[in-house]
């Protein structure tokens, strides 16, 4: 399959000339040097395009403004290929998508002109359109982005977004705050929203091809048309904290600093608050004691919870016991590390890793929870030998146990194989322990909850939390509102804390922190500028706390610090699952003053992210299965962690379009296309959603497909992947017998599986018929997925009241850090839900921290 060949005819182009004329049929090239523009995301491009012999014999592009280097590759990289196949219909650059669109699409433009099939355009010619009102097209993250838009002769008097699936609160912002901005340049040339960027470029694209429609008469003119900005006075005031960054750690802290009684400034990089927490999956994971196996009292099947109401407990999954066998023999000796001197360090093997000892610092957590899950086998196995089935016994959770899978699930070997890394273990029980605190902290908000304990890609096990939004004063009106989704449960819950708390409190959208001020040893303040230039100075008289997330989206960054992948795996053109203003910018501020940063090296890559862009793929997969590419069974057990299942797409997936270890993620009904809207939990809701809505099969739309399992084998056609179908429903058919009769898989085991992937009708009980299981006649949604770079485990160096360390050791005054910011809690691989967890329970300790050393 060749995306390449795709054709976005929105891409706005300019053309000049200087050469012969055309031909009379339009068919031969005219020997000359033409010029044509397009529009990229960040700025234009120029390619001079150079006709000698009737042929193209080069190609120049300039970009005219400031695009990343990550994505400037296809200015250089496409010229050769172009040339040789004297043609624009070749592969594009993978991870840079819509530069490689646009140098396509410039030059095509220059061809079209050296061709006589474009005229030049008339130098200064006046700006001016056909009146009317035209439905443009352009394309966003989130698919296409319609636009009306209305023009007199002289400019566009009207912009009406129209059909669109961007993000809420993220891109569609970019939506609903450039048209008119746009309608004031009477042009293009004005900044994205920052935090949209893609957006931004959609709807650009869109008014440009409505432009086009009427028949603009000098397009580089309306392209180039721009507002100034007029900088206001600057802004110089001071407040107790201020907080860098409103993401979720960000939020929290400043939620906790109004709570004790700080005025605070939350400082924004982007134009609305959420940063990445916002387009997160939105479960942490958190051991609500309420839901699960008491040790204390081991028959109960209900508890009260958080609420004071009585909550029944969550039952177990298979695999479940096997895992706290392996636990409950783990060697209890200082860790050796000799034994993979000779032998290959396998990332998740549990089983021979507990072969080798623990970290000493570990040793008490591991007694102690030896003792808990033998108290919990001596409640279930008797059960088991009477042959109930696993997943009928209540589900074993403990703090120990999320501390200890913290540990193991986070201990790596860098490449190199001469340094290994884990979780500090004093920062990884303390945000153990404090995430447990989350949640009835949040309930006093207003946030509601999910009566459940969840799994997600890589958690290990079932403790993850669901949030539902919230119900709050957001704005001091005296009246609640409801608030669904992540914007509710981790922007306006804590956002009308701070709101309510003091009328001196503010947030600063769409301005970006880029100094400390340090004196006499001491931060004492920030140093930023609004989009509009205006510059800030914003005093903190009790402390700064950075949470700018990470730099996950800095892939230049991300390839320099790198000691964990294999270069022929973590490439320059693999996708990012970040938003393009993740790119470790408070870092950079904090080690211009000295701070240290640690674990730089290790950067998470999530399996479940869409090949063609990198975009994250929501979904479960505890009722999903992998496929390989290369040979089309199931090749890995799909709750392992994250880097496991990485490695294992490259290992068993194939290069398709230039992205490697592409893989099928497959799961059963119609899942909905796209991955927009969804969460890392359960994909049943998204099913039955999708199947009530109608038959939509055999449609793949680049990113997913749905169908009947008679259809695979033209799927995989389609797609450009040589594996059989009937393998395909071979996998699945073992897979799911095995789970109906309440076992691992053999071969390829899998834990904690909750689903089966065909049909078959299910009794009373919940148990499955396998006389009515049927896979040929299965409804079926595939995704073509590949790993892309999600988290970075290393950062700013950080103590346990989240003060910022210096590169002696020794705490930097009036600087914190919380959030992925900071380094120290996760080694080489997170666990899923464990970001979340962190950053909310870290921006509190921060904000507490400040409080401490301010009394």
């Amino acid at each position: 399959m060749r995306l390449s060949g795709v054709c976005f005819s929105a891409l706005g182009l300019l053309v000049a000339a200087c050469g012969g004329g055309a031909p009379a049929d339009g068919t031969q090239l005219v020997n000359g040097k033409y010029t044509a523009d397009a529009l990229n995301v960040e700025s234009t491009i120029t390619a001079t395009v150079t006709i000698k012999g009737h042929k193209i014999s080069s190609i120049d592009i300039k970009d005219n403004g400031s695009t990343y280097a990550q994505y400037t590759t296809p200015y250089s990289s496409l010229i050769k290929p172009i040339i040789e196949a004297q043609s624009t219909d070749v592969d594009g650059v993978t991870g840079a998508t819509y530069s490689s669109d646009a140098v396509k699409k410039a030059v095509d433009m220059a061809l079209a002109q050296a061709r006589g099939e474009k005229p030049v355009p008339a130098k200064n010619a006046a700006l001016s359109f056909t009146p009317g009102t035209y439905t443009g097209s352009g394309k966003g993250y989130g698919g296409q982005v319609q636009a009306r838009v209305t023009f007199s002769e002289t400019g566009i008097t009207d912009i009406r977004v129209g059909q669109q699936r961007e993000t809420a609160h993220v891109g569609d912002v970019a939506l609903q705050t450039l048209p008119a901005k746009i309608i004031a340049a009477n042009g293009l040339n004005v900044d994205a929203v920052s935090g949209a960027t893609m957006s931004s470029f959609g709807l650009k694209e869109a008014v440009l091809d409505a432009a086009d429609q009427a028949g603009v008469t000098n397009r580089k003119a309306f392209i180039d048309n721009t507002i100034k900005s007029t900088p206001s006075a600057p802004i110089e005031d001071t407040w107790d904290v201020v907080v860098v960054g409103g993401g979720g750690a960000g939020l929290c802290a400043a939620a906790q600093a109004a709570q004790d009684g700080s005025t605070v400034l939350i400082i924004e990089k982007n134009a609305e608050l959420g940063g990445n927490t916002l387009v997160s999956g939105g479960v942490y994971q958190s051991v609500d004691h309420s839901l699960v196996w008491d040790i204390n009292n081991p028959k109960a099947t209900s508890a009260k919870g958080f609420d004071g109401r009585m909550h029944n407990k969550v039952r177990a999954t298979v695999g479940c016991v096997n895992d706290l066998k392996v636990i409950y023999g783990w060697s209890e000796a200082p860790f050796d590390a000799s034994y993979y001197k000779d032998h290959e360090f396998v990332a998740g093997d549990i089983e021979e890793l507990s072969k080798h000892g623990v970290h000493q610092e570990y040793l008490s957590t591991l007694q102690e929870l030896k003792k808990e899950i033998k108290a919990y086998l001596d409640y279930a196995e008797p059960q088991l030998q009477k042959g109930v089935p696993e997943n009928q016994l209540l589900l074993f959770s403990t703090t120990n146990l999320h501390i200890f899978q913290t540990y193991y699930g986070g201990l790596r070997q860098n490449t190199a194989k001469d340094e290994w890394i884990y979780g500090d273990y004093d920062l990884v029980k303390q945000f153990v322990v404090e995430g447990e605190q989350l949640k009835p902290w949040l309930m006093e908000m207003g946030v509601g909850f999910s009566d459940s304990q969840s799994t997600l890609v890589g958690a290990l096990w079932y403790r993850g939390n669901t949030m539902n939004g919230c119900t709050t004063d957001a704005d001091g009106d005296g009246t609640a509102e409801r608030y669904s989704g992540n914007w509710g449960s981790y922007v306006m819950a804590p956002l009308a804390v701070v709101n309510n708390a003091s009328k001196h409190n503010r947030v600063m959208r769409e301005t970006s922190a880029n100094e400390l001020i340090f004196e006499n040893g001491r931060v004492t303040g920030v140093k930023a500028k609004m989009a509009d230039g205006t510059e800030v100075t914003a005093h903190a008289k009790k402390g700064v706390i950075i949470a700018t997330g990470g730099y996950a989206a800095n892939i230049q960054k991300v390839l320099k610090t790198n000691k964990y992948w294999s270069r022929q795996h973590l490439s320059p053109n693999i996708g990012t699952t970040n938003r393009s203003s993740l790119r470790g910018d408070g870092i950079d501020m904090a080690e211009k003053i000295g701070a240290a940063t640690v674990g730089e090296g290790y950067t998470q890559l999530l399996p479940l992210a869409y090949f063609s862009d990198g975009a994250i793929a929501f979904g479960g997969v505890e009722n999903a299965i992998f496929i390989s590419t290369k040979t089309g069974k199931r090749y890995v057990d799909e709750c392992s962690e994250r880097d496991v299942l990485s490695l294992n797409g490259f290992k068993y997936g194939v290069d398709l379009d230039g992205r490697r270890g592409v893989y099928l993620y497959v799961m059963r009904g119609f899942g909905g296309f796209g991955g927009f809207g969804g969460g890392f939990g359960s994909n049943e809701a998204v099913v039955a959603a999708n199947n009530a809505a109608g038959n939509r099969t055999g449609r793949f739309n680049g990113r997913e497909w749905s169908g009947s399992a008679n259809e695979l084998q033209d799927f995989f056609s389609e797609l450009g992947i040589d594996i059989d179908a009937e393998t395909v429903k071979n996998s699945i058919r073992e897979y799911d017998m095995a789970i109906m009769d309440g076992r691992e898989p053999e071969g390829v085991g899998k834990r904690h599986a909750t689903g089966i992937i065909g049909n078959a009708r299910r009794g009373a009980d919940g148990q499955y018929d396998k006389s009515t299981y049927n896979i040929d006649d299965a409804n079926l949604t595939i995704r073509v997925l590949a790993p892309s770079t999600h988290h970075t485990m290393g950062g700013l160096k950080i103590d346990l009241d989240r003060r910022v360390l210096d590169t002696n050791g020794k705490a930097i005054p009036g600087l914190y850090a919380a959030g992925e910011v900071t380094g120290g809690f996760f080694g080489g691989n997170r666990l899923g839900g464990n970001a979340l967890t962190e950053c909310m329970a870290s921006g509190r300790i921060a904000a507490k921290g400040v409080a401490k050393d301010n009394k």
